[in-house]
């Protein structure tokens, strides 16, 4: 990574990004007082190691190559990749930083907030006025706005300001619902992705998942109909993913295999938020069956990632 001008890739940040959504999890079981929250602290602080050395790699790059920054933001595959470099420290904030230091941690999460919406906005007009290629839509696509709104909202939730919080739930269901309809025309429709971009397939599990937990976080984690619809279409895109296995268990290992952590993540978080809620039978066995299933399959992913920096894989060509 010391080699001058080393290209940095938008999507590593999806690394940082499934680690802090891998946190999550283990912060929603702590809340519920099913393990300690040490595990969840020390996931949030290797997050943030990770989050801040991807930040400093990617500005030596495109500081030391001109044209590069803008060339990233106007990629038309590669710039959705851009929202998760500012909506990650979101998550950091309200869930590591806020509950030892209210303050700070507030602020931290609206400067971050302005900075999603921004950059949300900023490619929301780039898609809107440059040429757009149905074929070169996918998944990703709803990092922006749809990943970076109800990540606002359940970040502004848990810091209590909720008023915000429900207009950023409102910002990325609605995004949702426009984006979802030409993702699913495009994969529906058009030939199949390329290979490199089949992993972000496992982003269709996200926007459900993802809007569960920020609905938690600003009614309160409560039941109701709407969390009851939201669990309904994240069970249709769950199974879906299963149809997706012969597709998956092919693929080698990229950068672009930490496309499946955050959105299984918050699966596992969205679930355990409604075994807290619905207290089964076997509550607490549900809960350690699920953490161990998703600390093993991340865990794999960045083992697998560690070994591939070491050995000098992980990381493109130089030109």
């Amino acid at each position: 990574m010391a080699t001058q001008a080393q290209r940095i890739p938008l999507n590593f940040f999806s690394m940082a990004f499934g680690l802090a959504g891998l946190a999550g999890c283990w912060v929603t079981a702590a809340k519920g007082g099913h393990v300690t929250h040490v595990v969840g602290d020390a996931l949030l602080a290797l997050c943030a190691v990770v989050w801040l050395a991807t930040v400093v790699f990617y500005l030596r790059y495109v500081l030391s190559k001109r044209g590069a920054f803008r060339a990233d933001l106007l990629d038309p595959v590669g710039s959705p990749f851009s929202s998760l470099a500012v909506i990650t420290p979101m998550l950091l904030a309200s869930q590591g930083l806020a509950p030892h230091a209210p303050s700070a941690g507030k602020v931290l999460v609206d400067i971050f907030l302005v900075l999603t919406v921004l950059l949300g906005g900023w490619l929301t007009g780039q898609w809107i006025y440059g040429p757009l290629e149905l074929d070169r839509l996918h998944p990703g696509y709803f990092l922006p706005t749809v990943a970076g709104g109800l990540v606002a909202a359940a970040s502004a939730a848990e810091v209590g300001q909720q008023r915000l919080a429900e207009a950023m739930l409102g910002l990325g269901i609605v995004c949702w619902f426009i984006l979802g309809s030409m993702i699913m025309a495009r994969l529906f429709f058009r030939p199949t992705l390329p290979a490199p971009l089949l992993p972000t397939l496992a982003i269709e599990v996200a926007p459900p998942t993802v809007a569960s937990v920020a609905y938690f976080a600003v009614n309160g984690g409560r039941i109701d109909f709407f969390a009851a619809a939201l669990a309904g279409y994240a069970l249709l895109m769950v199974l879906a993913q299963i149809r997706l296995l012969p597709v998956f268990l092919p693929l080698r290992f990229t950068p672009s295999t930490w496309a499946f952590t955050f959105s299984w993540a918050a699966a596992v978080t969205a679930t355990l938020h409604w075994n807290e809620a619905g207290r089964p039978a076997g509550q607490t066995v549900y809960t350690y069956l699920l953490l161990a299933a998703i600390t093993a399959f991340i865990g794999a992913i960045a083992v697998r990632t560690a070994l591939a920096l070491a050995r000098r894989t992980l990381l493109p060509p130089s030109p």
